[in-house]
């Protein structure tokens, strides 16, 4: 019987996020960073070749942690295992995070806003402020939550770390910036693989609250192969418009502080339907 999951998820629910000094993200982070600020760009071809032998160290160093476990003897195997998955998807934190974003001080929302999303906040009116924090949640619900659990059904410990240690490369360097272009490009590929399936997942997730609008708006979602999908599926339930600029806008009325209110009720939604297959799946037989 799989005990590490849920003792993972109830001191993710009740402890949030391990602190940054030995959270494994961060490591990661830390790795591809060093990689990225030592390696000097010189041709598309060397710059995506670097970018593939980066990522695999990365990708090696998390499956490296996944395995350590197997060398440790009883109890402190399955807590390393227990630490390893639960730092890898983060429920509260997430809630923790978008819910500081609800104020009507416009500073203290753009500097809230600024911790959760890439884009910058500066120049964002109201609406779009609002607008970016749902949209971060929505997204998040894949990456924070859906996608490492369902690797960790698939492949177990293995599958949950080398999946955050991929996607953190991705937020790292898969950008289509000048810098990024084609050192990033193999670990922006690789992301995409990953999160084909579970952001389809959490599209479904989404379809009991409103089945019809969900799928139609599910179809307008063409920007991105994965994270605009459930962005598109939380502005059809919450009936706002959810727009990233010069991108994508997905239409509805004008999102206020109560919104996200509302986006963070559905998201809790969406996690329990979530966690509820998952336990039938790892418990039920």
């Amino acid at each position: 019987m799989d005990i590490a999951f849920p003792i993972a998820l109830l001191i993710d629910l009740t402890l949030g996020e391990p602190p940054a000094v030995i959270h494994p993200v961060v490591w990661f982070g830390k790795i591809i960073g060093f990689l990225d600020s030592k390696y000097r760009r010189r041709s598309p071809p060397l710059d995506f070749l670097a970018g593939v032998l980066s990522s695999l160290v990365v990708v090696g160093f998390a499956l490296f942690l996944s395995y350590l476990s197997n060398l440790l003897p009883n109890p402190f195997n399955l807590l390393l295992s227990i630490y390893l998955l639960k730092s890898s998807f983060a429920i509260r934190s997430l809630h923790d995070h978008v819910k500081r974003t609800i104020t009507s001080d416009l500073e203290e929302k753009r500097r809230a806003v600024s911790m959760i999303v890439s884009r910058d906040t500066k120049s964002l009116d109201e609406p779009h402020l609002n607008s970016a924090a749902i949209e971060s949640l929505s997204e998040n619900i894949n990456d924070s939550v859906v996608a490492p659990i369902f690797y960790y059904l698939i492949f177990g410990l293995p599958g949950v770390i080398i999946y955050r240690a991929v996607n953190t490369l991705d937020a790292m360097i898969g950008y289509r910036k000048e810098r990024y272009e084609y050192f990033g490009k193999f670990a922006a590929r690789l992301d995409d693989v990953l999160n084909f399936i579970p952001a389809r997942i959490t599209v479904l997730l989404f379809l009991p609250l409103g089945r019809r609008k969900v799928i139609r708006y599910y179809r307008m979602a063409k920007y991105k192969i994965n994270s605009d999908k459930p962005i598109a599926a939380m502005s059809a339930v919450l009936g706002v418009w959810l727009e990233k600029p010069n991108y994508y806008k997905f239409p509805g009325r004008r999102p206020e502080n109560e919104d996200i209110k509302r986006a963070l009720k559905v998201y809790w939604i969406v996690v329990v339907e979530f966690l509820l297959a998952v336990f039938i799946i790892l418990y039920g037989g």
